[in-house]
């Protein structure tokens, strides 16, 4: 029986691969052989796939052309030796029958490539572009295409400046196109007499140079929060470019062998056919005349911003972005990261890989210990994907430096968060010997910049992604090292990163776990580093000794036993006359809410499906609570969901995370409104600062679920009208039809009249975005009076922004940094939900600086200068 079984299976695996080798074709060989060029040796290929593609008939050519811009826009790192098969392809040194053949089928493929760069210029697909350009760049140095037509190219990227009214992000991807390709095809174009450099270099220094108003609030390093100057660690994706093309320009492009391989340089031969490009223009951006309707036009306005990219180390170890190689080296690096997200295991491969795809020497190598570069593959890696971009809705995310690069580019980075953390774990499990070193140096450093005013939302992601890393590798870590900066200020950030990097490990562990990973010092009360115990539920009359311990008890056993909604209500209107008549007291309605809510918080505190049941089942008791029923009229709405919030707060105030869920799903449910979780949080969900608010990174994460909640579901809701919308022209189209195509008016049946739901979705939409409008005006509103407004506002958001008050920041108490920690996430607000509150900056304006004098101070100027900054 076991005979016959295996017998079966080796049959079964000898049939597969009989089908695999009959069903492949010539055409499947070529473009596999194009798409892995390369695996062996790509100098030692390249001939023999040049002969064997030229002794096919020209049917093949759709397959060739169609392999090679597979090639070039997801394997760029191979674009010089694409260039190098096209010129052997298009070869005149050869015999008369196949030079006539090689001239033709190099002209047919190119004609053939540019019809679909052209697809790709008419979507607007920068990504692909870009790696396009670098193609045709490679080509006019191989003297495939004409250096003329190259010129006009890049020109037509330059002409985008020059449009009314031009975006930055439209012009930051057609600057990018335009300097890269001529950085690559730079001695080409120096030798052609119609092509003057000196005219494109100068229109982009001119726009490069007119954009600092860009830059402002995109800061890796917040620092002194009235200093327009970015830091010395950090550099901008544009100047970046700028001064490597500069550099390359001054010495006439010499430096353009050291910089971008070139092994069609053994191939150029005497007597070529050289093609010229078509000329080209740059289709215009889509224009959106009814604001912003979905999440890709957001995005797309957020790539309004400047980008700033982190250096983590010394240019001995790692490229210069200012510098061509530099320059060359980090764009190769994050193409990668960019186009294997959907692989990270590949691109980690790929990416210990890419000394291979370089300048000989360009990384350190045992064997080759002597260059003038000699760089660090892992330290550079690491620098280039923990840099801060903007998501972009279109295919390209612009990238200079690399994964941790990549993962602090603000406002977001260009990839989830996850991607990032992933993939520097299996770069890790790679190669441990040389990349875990390098990730301790990178966290050492990163580390450091906290003190020098680290942007506080890179400082949050930088605790994701430490304790998330640290969560793959047993929580190692060398704590001891920080131990010393336990004495500095509690909300120092060096001290907030430790805190929030315990609380994110443990809520991927649990307590005790961490505690031992953490020396004696830290675990002490103390310390401040660790939660005093495990993140439970406190349920507040638990206790006996409760006043109120035997009327929550009855509560409680009511909604254990899945009482009805109105039987409870009607209990607790029984308590509410109860504590009336004795007068127990203060705030009756307050401690009824507060029981009603903690009881059935306490139902669902096992699990979150737990806690949706509850809520489910007793929504009608929570939208009474809400409503301020059980006070029968006294008090306002507005108090009793703000009593509701605090309850959630005491319940889970051992848990930032359960907090956080909690009020989500009363938002989602509409117990509250994301305009009472925001101006509940600036009040409530802070640190006691005197009777001054703050913002810290957990009223954050509570104001930015608001706002997310709030911004949804607009989106959702312009989503849908547009569907019904698109329903109802189609039914008046077929109505039409129907008619023998006469107007709707002109028949005799009565007109087709606007459907129900879309009356609907209208009226939705239109109390959705009013909703919108309030969440903004309330979060703007709450910033002004943490930061300006007199008797709410501390003394020190005044002090903080003053520079010599930053330079003794290592004196700083509490005040100085909540008040510091305050600017940052208004400053943060400002750049994550510019889109919004560009919509309604006019009511925006209106209602908060309604009162001049208070922004002729200090405070007032620079909450002014932030806010200018965001509408630019």
């Amino acid at each position: 029986m076991s005979y016959g079984g295996g017998g079966y299976r080796r049959k079964h695996h000898y049939r597969d691969d009989v089908e695999h080798h009959v069903h492949e074709t010539l055409e499947q060989k070529i473009k596999s052989s194009i798409l892995k060029l390369g695996e062996v040796d790509p100098l030692q290929e390249l001939p023999r796939l040049s002969a064997h593609i030229c002794a096919q008939k020209s049917t093949i050519t759709s397959t060739v052309v169609e392999a090679l811009r597979i090639g070039v826009t997801q394997q760029p790192y191979k674009i010089p030796y694409y260039a190098t098969l096209l010129r052997l392809l298009s070869t005149t040194s050869v015999s008369e029958e196949t030079t006539l053949q090689g001239q033709e089928l190099g002209k047919q493929m190119l004609e053939d490539f540019w019809k679909g760069f052209q697809g790709f210029l008419d979507r607007l697909a920068w990504r692909e572009i870009r790696h396009c350009v670098h193609f045709f760049a490679h080509l006019a140095v191989a003297q495939v295409i004409s250096a003329a037509s190259l010129y006009n190219l890049i020109s037509a990227f330059v002409a985008v400046l020059d449009e009314f009214g031009v975006s930055h992000g439209r012009a930051k991807q057609a600057v990018r196109c335009a300097i890269e390709g001529l950085m690559i095809a730079g001695p080409a174009l120096a030798a052609e007499s119609s092509a003057d450099i000196t005219s494109i270099v100068t229109a982009i220094k001119s726009y490069v140079q007119s954009v600092s108003r860009f830059k402002y609030l995109v800061r890796p390093i917040t620092g002194h929060l009235a200093d327009d100057g970015s830091h010395n660690v950090a550099n901008e994706l544009l100047d970046s470019a700028l001064t490597a093309l500069e550099v390359m320009y001054e010495d006439g492009f010499a430096q353009g062998s050291e910089c971008f391989p070139r092994p069609y340089v053994e191939v150029i031969t005497e007597g070529s056919v050289v093609f010229a490009l078509p000329s080209v223009l740059v289709p215009p951006e889509v224009i959106e005349l009814d604001g912003l309707s979905s999440e890709s036009d957001i995005l797309v306005k957020k790539a309004d911003w400047a980008e700033f990219h982190i250096r983590i180390f010394d240019n001995d170890v790692t490229p210069d972005p200012n510098t061509p190689s530099g320059y060359a080296v980090r764009c190769g690096l994050l193409d990668l990261v960019d186009i294997f997200e959907v692989n990270r295991k590949e691109c980690a491969r790929l990416l210990l890989e890419f000394p291979k795809w370089t300048i000989p020497g360009t990384f350190q190598h045992a064997q080759d210990p002597v260059s003038d570069k000699n760089w660090q593959l892992e330290c550079t890696i690491l620098e280039v994907t923990c840099q801060t971009s903007v998501r972009i809705a279109s295919p390209l995310k612009p990238s200079v430096q690399s994964i941790l690069g990549q993962f602090l580019l603000l406002p977001e980075s260009t990839h989830k968060s996850v991607y990032f953390i992933t993939l520097i774990t299996e770069l890790c499990k790679l190669a441990p010997s040389t990349v875990g070193p390098a990730v301790g140096k990178s966290i050492r450093k990163m580390y450091n910049l906290l003190s020098e005013g680290l942007d506080v939302a890179l400082a949050d992601r930088l605790a994701i992604w430490f304790s998330t890393h640290m969560s793959n590798f047993n929580f190692i870590w060398v704590w001891k090292e920080w131990i010393g900066d336990l004495g500095l200020s509690i909300q120092h950030p060096k001290r907030v990163f430790m805190r929030r990097a315990v609380e994110y490990e443990i809520r991927l562990s649990y307590y005790d776990r961490i505690v031992k990973t953490l020396p004696e010092q830290m675990q002490s009360r103390e310390a401040c580093v660790l939660p005093e115990e495990a993140p439970r539920p406190i349920f507040a009359y638990d206790d006996p000794a409760s006043p109120y311990h035997d009327i929550a008890q009855s509560v409680l056993n009511l909604l254990s036993g899945r009482a009805k909604a109105e039987d409870v209500m009607a209990h607790l209107e029984e308590l509410k006359n109860t504590f009336e008549t004795t007068d127990t007291d203060g705030n009756i309605n307050t401690t009824i809410r507060a029981i009603a809510v903690q009881s059935l918080l306490h139902i669902g505190s096992r699990s979150i499906s737990h806690y949706l049941n509850a809520i489910e089942r007793y929504l009608p008791l929570l939208r009474n609570l809400a409503g301020g029923g059980i006070s029968s009229g006294r008090g306002s709405n507005t108090e009793a969901r703000s009593d509701i919030l605090s309850a959630v707060l005491a319940f889970w105030k051992q848990n930032n995370q359960g907090v956080i869920i909690a009020l989500d799903k009363l938002m989602q449910y509409q117990i509250v409104d994301p305009t009472d979780v925001i101006t509940w949080s600036f009040v409530h969900a802070g640190p006691k600062n005197g009777e001054y608010r703050t913002c810290t990174a957990f009223q954050w994460d509570l104001i930015k679920g608001a706002l997310d909640k709030a911004n949804g579901r607009v989106v959702i809701a312009h989503r849908r009208l547009a569907t019904l919308r698109k329903e109802d022209d189609d039914n008046a189209a077929r109505a039409k039809a129907s008619h023998g195509g006469m107007d709707i008016e002109d028949a005799k049946p009565d007109p087709v009249v606007e459907s129900p739901a879309l009356a609907s979705a209208v009226k939705a939409l239109a109390s959705l975005t009013r909703e919108q409008e309030a969440a903004l005006t309330q979060t703007v509103d709450g910033f002004f009076r943490c930061l300006v407004t007199p008797g709410t506002s501390s003394p020190a958001t005044r002090d903080v922004i003053t520079t010599t008050v930053w330079d003794n920041r290592n004196s700083w108490a509490e005040a100085e940094w909540l008040s510091w920690e305050t600017w940052a996430w208004y400053i943060h607000l400002c750049r994550t939900y510019a889109p919004y509150l560009r919509n309604y900056a006019s009511t925006l304006e209106a209602n908060v600086f309604a009162d001049s004098k208070v922004l002729d101070d200090p405070a007032g100027e620079l909450f002014k200068k932030i806010w200018s900054s965001m509408l630019d």
